[in-house]
């Protein structure tokens, strides 16, 4: 249960410190006090998100910190599953800096808004005023219902199974789309493929026949300019090889005459023998072109076909042609993948599906099973708030598609009086009936539950005179199993606390401030007095006041 609550530069709350107790405490004040503004800060703690709009001073953060009291509690398995530290006495805190940022702690680990989220919703329920008109919504009357059957647990079984099978769903229809692209593709991609294939790529090859084909076409002027070199070499009357040969008998002689000679006369050994090499190599040479107009032709058509794809595919050479090849047979078997794939995908997805109407199925008969005793209990409570006309049915019908919530379609059916059709809910009933309607099944399923805390924010909307003493009954029994916390306008209710909190307003150095303070027995017998006959209760007033707090609404 909430023990302590923490606020500090909340909206018009510049700091409120304040303990509370088990059993039923009643939270009054004049309209525009604050009291929502403490509700507000409350849901902060409970994983609320929230803005540099609710700071009070622009320039400082906003702190809210609650304690609670876990001992009675199962929550501690949550606790380990967030792998957060377990306290018997647990503190929630939740900081907004002027910057906008969040911070939320749990026993001053961080830890993200959802997780504060998840496990303050096994602690504290917070019912709004505008939270009646929930009743008519089918998510609401599913969580009505699967909570009385306490089957929750399959429920989210089957809930996280359903989104698992939805996201399987999407994948399958995406696969199925990228199929269909890649097969319109796929004829165009293999096309350019066989035309890559036929031109045999092979960097190696392609430098080959391009220096065949430069010697091709221009193979008269390599043989005439070999045949002329030859020629000159070792052919013509005045060669070059008779003209060193006659050097060296000139330079032969001189060799006794010093050493330098003798290095003259090496070196022409060495030219003559490189001229030899070189005419004999360019004789091998000369010897091994042809010309060969039709090879030529069959070359220049292998290079041409290699050239157009280069320009086609925007290739800076062969080995981009490659990877290029390789892009295509990539596509082409990625489109063969996809089929597999579809298989694959549509197996799984049946099984899903199998599962889920398996598990509908277990749930539709515990929901089935359930709904008598949620109308009877509804009912009954109707009854006591003094509603004893009323009808209320809860229609199930089964659906052929699925849902979050299975394959069941829900209705709540009411009728306020005798006679008439019942209709659903959220069109017959006024707001002094969906209130009346909401607390009754407020009362229902908190037991179920099991929640430590709740907190009702001006239930007693649209409600007066011997229904208000009635609702104050339903809130005093509902206390003696957790703690309640009522935000109320009624003496009938606010006399019925064990605990009575005053929320009020002060200006202080120009500045709206919002506070709250426990009132003694004293205090608390005025402003139920206060609330029976205004501003200045008459004496008479007073005793009715005493008379509705010490016999506790008798």
């Amino acid at each position: 249960m909430l023990k302590h609550l923490f606020i500090e530069n909340y909206a018009l709350i510049h700091k409120l410190d304040t303990e509370f107790d088990e059993g039923l405490t009643v939270i009054t004040g004049e309209t525009g006090a604050g009291k929502s503004i403490i509700l507000g800060a409350l849901s902060m703690i409970l994983g609320e998100r929230a803005d540099t709009g609710v700071l009070n001073n622009k320039l400082k953060k906003c702190i809210i910190e609650g304690s609670f009291d876990l001992q009675n509690t199962t929550i501690r398995p949550l606790f380990d599953a967030y792998d957060l530290d377990y306290e018997n006495i647990s503190f929630f805190r939740r900081e907004i800096s002027p910057s906008g940022k969040s911070r939320a702690f749990i026993n001053d680990t961080p830890v993200t808004l959802q997780v504060m989220k998840s496990l303050a919703g096994h602690l504290i329920d917070i019912h709004s005023q505008h939270e009646s008109l929930l009743v008519g919504r089918s998510s609401f009357q599913f969580d009505v219902v699967d909570s009385y059957g306490r089957h929750l647990d399959r429920v989210e079984s089957y809930r996280e199974l359903f989104r698992q099978f939805q996201y399987k769903q999407k994948e399958l229809e995406d696969t199925r789309q990228a199929e269909l692209a890649a097969r319109a593709d796929l004829d165009y991609n293999q096309f350019q493929l066989e035309e890559l294939n036929k031109a045999d790529l092979d960097p190696e090859a392609f430098r080959q026949m391009e220096e065949e084909a430069g010697v091709l076409s221009h193979a008269e002027e390599i043989l005439y300019n070999l045949e002329k070199a030859c020629f000159l070499l070792q052919e013509a009357e005045s060669n070059a090889l008779d003209i060193i040969r006659e050097v060296l008998t000139l330079i032969q002689p001189l060799e006794k005459f010093g050493k330098d000679y003798g290095s003259l006369r090496h070196r022409l050994d060495s030219v003559m023998i490189e001229l030899k090499d070189i005419a004999e190599e360019a004789g091998k040479i000369k010897d091994n072109i042809v010309h060969d107009p039709h090879q030529a032709a069959l070359i220049e058509s292998k290079l041409d076909l290699i050239n157009k794809l280069l320009m086609k595919h925007h290739a800076t050479g062969v080995e981009h042609l490659l990877k290029v090849r390789e892009d295509f047979q990539n596509k082409i078997h990625a489109s063969n993948s996809l089929e597999e794939k579809i298989r694959l995908l549509e197996k799984e997805a049946g099984e899903m599906e199998d599962n889920l109407h398996a598990m509908a199925a277990d749930i539709s008969r515990v929901r089935s099973k359930a709904i008598p005793g949620i109308e009877d209990e509804i009912l009954g409570l109707l009854k006591n708030l003094g509603m004893p006309d009323a009808r209320f049915h809860i229609v199930l019908k089964t659906t052929e598609t699925f849902s979050i919530n299975g394959n069941d379609h829900l209705v709540f059916l009411f009728n306020a009086n005798v006679g008439g059709e019942m209709q659903d809910i959220s069109k017959v009933a006024s707001g002094g009936e969906l209130s009346r309607v909401m607390l009754s099944i407020k009362s229902m399923i908190s037991r179920r539950k099991l929640l430590p805390t709740i907190v009702f924010d001006e239930i007693d909307s649209g409600i007066s005179g011997e229904t208000s003493t009635k609702v104050s009954n339903i809130l005093n029994r509902m206390s003696a199993k957790m703690q309640v916390l009522a935000i109320t306008h009624l003496p009938q209710i606010a006399s019925r606390g064990d605990a009575h909190m005053l929320v009020y307003k002060t200006v202080e150095n120009g500045q709206t401030r919002t506070h709250i303070k426990p009132l003694d027995p004293e205090q608390r017998i005025i402003e139920v007095a206060k609330m029976l006959g205004g501003e200045k209760p008459t004496e008479k007033m007073v005793e009715t006041a005493k008379e509705l707090i010490f016999n506790k609404g008798k």
